[in-house]
C-alpha cells in the first residue's frame, strides 16, 4: 500500500502519507512509531520520583533519567532482569536528609554487578565499591554511601538475572560501599 496526499505551495505544505514499508538511503524502517516517537520525544526524558515508592518499568523508564526528589527517601525497584537491554538512570535531586534513596531489584534472583564512585563532597575525597556476587540493592543514605544532589546511577538490564550497575555518586563522610544484599 502507498498512499500520498499533499499540497504545498509557499506558505502552506501538509502531507499525509501511508507505506507497507519506509526507507532511508535504501534500509527499511523497522521501527513501529511509538518507538521513534519514545527516541525522538525529549520532553519526557526527566521522571521526578516524589513519592515514597517507584515500581520502576520499561515502558515509563527505560532510557530516561530518574531524579529522586525526595527528601524522606524514594525506594525504586527495578522490573525482573530479562536482558531487554534497558537503560535506567538515577540522580538525586533532592538531598536525603531521612531514610535512603535505594534502587533494589525485583526478586531474590536478579543481581547487580559493578561499580559506584563515592565522592565525599566536603574534601573532595573518592572511594569506589564494586558489587559482590548476591548484591541487588543500592542504598543512598544521606552520608557515606551517597545521596547528596547530583552524581548518576546507570543500571543496564544486560543478562536474564542480571544488571549491570556504573555511576558516581556525591556523600559526605568517609566513604562506605552503597552496595548490599537485602532482597529475599
Amino acid at each position: 500500500m502507498s498512499v500520498y496526499n499533499g499540497v504545498t505551495n509557499s506558505r502552506l505544505k501538509a502531507i499525509n502519507l501511508e507505506a507497507d514499508t519506509l526507507y532511508i538511503g535504501g534500509t527499511a524502517i523497522t521501527a513501529t512509531a511509538a518507538e521513534i516517537n519514545a527516541v525522538a520525544d525529549s520532553s519526557a526524558r526527566l521522571v521526578s520520583a516524589t513519592a515514597s515508592t517507584l515500581a520502576v518499568t520499561a515502558a515509563s523508564h527505560d532510557g530516561k533519567i530518574v531524579v529522586l526528589n525526595r527528601a524522606a527517601g524514594v525506594t525504586a525497584t527495578l522490573p525482573a532482569a530479562t536482558g531487554s537491554g534497558s537503560v535506567y538512570r538515577f540522580s538525586v535531586g533532592t538531598t536525603v536528609t531521612s531514610n535512603s534513596d535505594i534502587v533494589k531489584v525485583a526478586n531474590a534472583t536478579d543481581v547487580m554487578a559493578g561499580v559506584l564512585t563515592v565522592t565525599d563532597q566536603a574534601d573532595g575525597s573518592t572511594a569506589t565499591f564494586g558489587t559482590v556476587a548476591a548484591s541487588d540493592t543500592i542504598t543512598l543514605n544521606g552520608g557515606t554511601t551517597g545521596g547528596l544532589i547530583g552524581g548518576l546511577i546507570t543500571i543496564v538490564d544486560i543478562a536474564s538475572g542480571k544488571f549491570s550497575v556504573t555511576g558516581a555518586v556525591v556523600g559526605n563522610g568517609s566513604e562506605a560501599t552503597p552496595f548490599s544484599a537485602t532482597v529475599s
